[in-house]
């Protein structure tokens, strides 16, 4: 016998039922297809299915190309094929307003995306990725402002073009040292170069930025819009959003003419050409216009098969006259060769050897790299760093032939004199970017492993010179292998602020490929310790 229901009753199981099927329906209709932190790429995904699917939303000038196209390697070439990211389609917006429409159709669609302009990035954590390129190629336009203090740059501008464009038209603005690297992404991640003694880094010079977040909405970042986005996308900006175009003070171009002095030494002279970089600089106090000197370790058989060179060389803003003044403890040091002049600014990355068009800017060599921050060179430290590159061109020729150690020195005032809070950025007292770079076969598993244990010997050894100050290492350098608050700061409130804002920015962790600070779920980048070095090397599994 059924029990009777009371009319109370009922309307409540009514009520339920309607509200349960409601529920459902919108579910259907809003629920996001990656609901996951990690969303997992269609295996379906091809250049075809993209434009079929994708293609008539965006701009006439958007490209879309996969492995079958014939510019699909060129677009996908890395400086560092270490950890390469795997690329299934590239799309190449034609406009800034593409940028968040090709998001948006990639979260529609459970892929991941990975914005792209000059393929330097060297972390580990790269290699996780798998999905869509967004390469900002097309998108490199440079407008001046009226007030001729600042410029506009679209997102895929890079060193060479910047300082040809501004130097013809009366300018300078701060960029990396390589003209070949994309002036954003060297910005995001803090930015030396030869002007920081007088301006401070690039991240020093943003005004504001249009970015596409993780949900494909576009926003403009400044002092008065998300303010402490603003803050975030000053050192750590690669985990917050794609920016399509930012503003950036600019300066007038000064001199007409910056002079360069090239130096090759022996071994034999080591302590003396270290010992006058440290008077150079000072601990920090280089002359503004002595802006940048950088120099290697590494093998020029014309000079010996087994003992490195020490390759340096000096860009001062000025003429002979006053640079020479300041390199005369240098110029008193027996070289093996010389050479200096005169020349206009956008010549000077061609007389140091980091043209577009010089060795250090090739792309497809395999790399097994370490770096640390310094503020002073250690005597002893680098004698050993030296002595055992010697003992291994012995003992590994084939190694040694592709390792060169860079010391790179600026003249930091600009730098120094920033609020270190004011910025992500964090490490403004070194005053020493320090790089360990091995090019090696890419299939000779032996000789990478004895590479990885070389990188981690020089790092520690250089770290060892300075046992009174904590490891660093800049975020543009790191390997993905490092400690997060190594490359991110030490200090408890930098990371627990960064995290904060990328819950508040990034929830979905859409942007975890770069040096991440949120690290992906299921064990994904998480440190395991694999290698040797005192377990820094992490294992990051795809």
């Amino acid at each position: 016998m059924r029990t009777p229901v009371s009319p109370a009753r009922g309307r409540l199981a009514t009520a339920l039922l309607l509200v349960f099927v409601y529920l459902n329906l919108a579910a259907a209709v809003s629920v996001p297809r990656y609901p996951e932190l990690e969303a997992r790429t269609r295996a379906d995904l091809d250049a075809n299915t993209v434009r079929r699917e994708l293609g008539s939303r965006l701009s006439p000038g958007t490209l879309i190309f996969g492995p079958n196209d014939e510019q699909f390697l060129t677009i996908t070439a890395r400086w560092n094929t270490f950890a390469p990211p795997q690329i299934q389609v590239v799309v190449q917006p034609g406009t800034e307003a593409d940028v968040s429409k090709i998001v948006k159709y990639c979260n529609q669609n459970s892929i991941d995306f990975l914005a792209t302009n000059g393929g330097h990035g060297n972390s580990a954590s790269l290699g996780t990725f798998t999905g869509v390129q967004i390469s900002m190629a097309s998108l490199r336009t440079i407008t001046i402002q009226p007030n001729q203090k600042s410029a506009w740059f679209q997102g895929g501008v890079y060193g060479g073009l910047v300082t040809k464009y501004l130097w013809e038209r009366g300018f300078v603005t701060t960029t990396g040292s390589c003209d070949c690297v994309g002036l954003l992404g060297a910005a995001l991640g803090g930015g030396h170069g030869r002007h920081e003694g007088l301006y401070g880094m690039v991240v020093d010079n943003l005004l504001q930025l249009n970015v596409v977040l993780g949900d494909g909405r576009a926003i403009r970042v400044s002092p008065t819009s998300h303010p402490d986005l603003l803050w975030a996308m000053k050192g750590a900006g690669h985990n917050f959003g794609i920016v399509t175009s930012f503003e950036l003070n600019i300066f007038p171009r000064g001199p007409d003419t910056w002079h360069y002095h090239n130096y090759i030494w022996t071994g034999a002279h080591l302590e003396p050409v270290f010992a006058a970089l440290n008077r150079l600089h000072n601990n920090g106090s280089t002359p503004v216009n002595m802006a940048l000197n950088f120099g290697f370790f590494f093998l020029n058989a014309t000079v010996s098969p087994t003992d490195p060179i020490l390759s340096w060389t000096f860009a001062y803003r000025g003429p002979a006259q006053a640079a020479e003044a300041l390199l005369a403890d240098f110029n008193a040091i027996p070289a093996v060769h010389t050479d200096q002049n005169d020349v206009p600014y956008p010549s000077v990355s061609k007389a140091q050897a980091n043209a577009e068009d010089d060795f250090i800017c090739q792309k497809g060599s395999k790399r097994v790299t370490s770096t640390a921050g310094l503020q002073t060179y250690n005597l002893t430290a680098e004698r050993l760093i030296y002595d055992a590159f010697r003992a291994r061109a012995v003992a590994h020729p084939a190694l040694a032939a592709g390792v060169g150690i860079l010391h790179e020195g600026y003249s930091t005032a600009g730098v120094d004199a920033r609020n270190p809070d004011e910025t992500a950025y964090p490490f403004r007292s070194d005053h020493h970017l320090m790089l360990f770079n091995a090019v090696v076969p890419p299939n000779d598993p032996v000789l990478e492993e004895l590479a990885w244990e070389w990188a981690e010997e020089v790092r520690d050894m250089w770290n060892a010179g300075q046992p009174a100050r904590a490891e660093n290492n800049y975020v543009n350098y790191a390997n993905g292998y490092e400690e997060l608050e190594t490359v991110y700061g030490r200090e408890p409130w930098r990371l627990a602020r960064l995290r904060a804002l990328k819950e508040k920015y990034d929830p979905q962790n859409r942007f975890r490929f770069y040096n991440p600070i949120v690290e992906p779920r299921e064990g994904k980048g998480k440190g395991k310790g694999k290698g040797k070095g005192k377990g820094k090397r992490r294992s990051f599994q795809g």
